[in-house]
């Protein structure tokens, strides 16, 4: 099997409140051959798409669900650049030097998504600080000191004592870090925006399209559809999300699962400014904000992947983060009109796996492992769009695989 199949998601999620958005479909009758077979019509799929094809390939994204149909929906999208390994942690792992270039990146990383939507007028995005609360990871103190860290890194922070994030925010936390320039959208319709864009230009999209066979050649790759299809390309991209090419996971990196919630709207009772609200806590909660006035509240991670399991917790865990979401703001009202769970990926860094997998030539992966994945699938995008073309990406190695 190319990819292990899992189901990716289960319960309804606030953007599946919408009809779905439209995107062109092309029918694969036959063999087909292209320069790129993207594999995946996420949104990493979407983005590599969109950048090979404006590089003057001839692109042809298959998926075996159809366009925007797998753990996209299920996002919560905060598009944010702070990684969720602290800079001071994620130094002691990697070193100091590849830890601020990785934060870097990442502000890069999201400063030229936030670009490219505008520019292509793709779809709505917001603005939004975060807020970072002290927790069980990071106490005060620690905050403190991570907080410096980021500002000798060149990441403007704000520390907030107790008095003034409850002044500020409504917040009783011992203390708080206040990023700037974070960004919410909705990834189901940015995701589709981002094909339609390809699209246009030339490239195809054929779903429901099943790859099961690869045979990877020095100068080539031939893909076999489970329908009996031949596609002739140079490259492969797998943009699969947590279905793992050949079962293989990177070092360092897991499949878990994740839940999420929806509020009723309420736009009068949120929080001032309406900055997204993250823990360094384990497990850890995360909110945000709807256009409409509604609050996404996610988090309560666990270690497992089994569906079943995973789906039988639904109300249990929507419970939980009702009584999190309530103990943080009293005012607000926790009745849920979404609930919501998913497969999600970790890795110990915080990092994402990006580029040529080992022993597998011309097969390339976009794995955005970690918190930040809509932003990493920016990361991939560039990362691949350099290496197809032959320029290269300084940062490369910074997402290389790890056997």
């Amino acid at each position: 099997m190319l990819t292990k199949k899992r189901d990716l998601r289960t319960g309804r999620s606030v953007w599946q409140e919408k009809r779905a958005p439209s995107v062109p479909g092309w029918q694969l009758t036959g063999d087909a051959s292209a320069d790129v077979v993207v594999i995946g019509a996420g949104i990493s799929g979407a983005m590599v798409a969109d950048m090979l094809s404006e590089a003057g390939l001839d692109v042809l994204i298959v998926d075996r669900r159809g366009p925007v149909r797998g753990s996209t929906v299920a996002s919560t999208a905060l598009l944010q650049y702070e990684i969720d390994q602290p800079l001071t942690k994620l130094s002691r792992q990697i070193g100091e030097e590849a830890a601020i270039r990785a934060w870097r990146r990442s502000r890069l990383a999201l400063d030229g998504l936030c670009a490219r939507i505008r520019a292509l007028s793709l779809a709505p995005m917001r603005q939004r600080d975060s807020l970072y609360l002290a927790g069980n990871l990071l106490d005060a103190e620690a905050l403190s000191r991570e907080g410096e860290a980021r500002r000798l890194a060149g990441f403007e922070t704000a520390f907030l004592d107790a008095a003034a994030l409850e002044e500020r925010f409504g917040i009783r936390r011992r203390a708080a870090l206040l990023g700037y320039d974070n960004v919410e959208v909705d990834p189901r319709a940015l995701a589709a925006a981002f094909l339609r864009i390809a699209i246009a230009r030339g490239a195809r999209l054929a779903s429901p399209v099943e790859i099961v066979d690869i045979d990877a050649r020095p100068r080539s790759v031939v893909l076999r559809t489970k329908a009996g299809a031949r596609i002739s390309s140079r490259h492969v991209v797998f943009c699969t999300g947590y279905e793992i090419p050949f079962g293989h996971e990177p070092k360092g990196h897991q499949a878990i699962s994740t839940w999420a919630i929806a509020t009723v709207p309420q736009p009068r009772r949120l929080w001032p400014e309406r900055c997204f609200i993250w823990e360094a806590s384990e497990p850890y909660l995360y909110l945000r904000t709807t256009p409409d006035g509604r609050v996404i509240c996610g988090g309560e991670d666990e270690d497992f992947v089994d569906e079943e399991a995973r789906d039988r917790l639904i109300a249990a865990k929507t419970g939980t983060l009702q009584k999190k979401l309530a103990g943080l703001f009293p005012e607000l009202d926790t009745e849920v009109d979404f609930a919501w769970a998913g497969t999600f990926g970790a890795s110990t860094t915080g990092l994402p796996t990006i580029g040529e997998m080992p022993g597998r030539k011309n097969c390339w992966a976009v794995m955005g492992f970690g918190g930040n994945g809509i932003t990493y699938s920016r990361i991939g995008a560039e990362i691949v769009r350099a290496g197809l073309t032959g320029k290269g990406d300084p940062d490369a190695e910074l997402y290389a695989y790890r056997a």
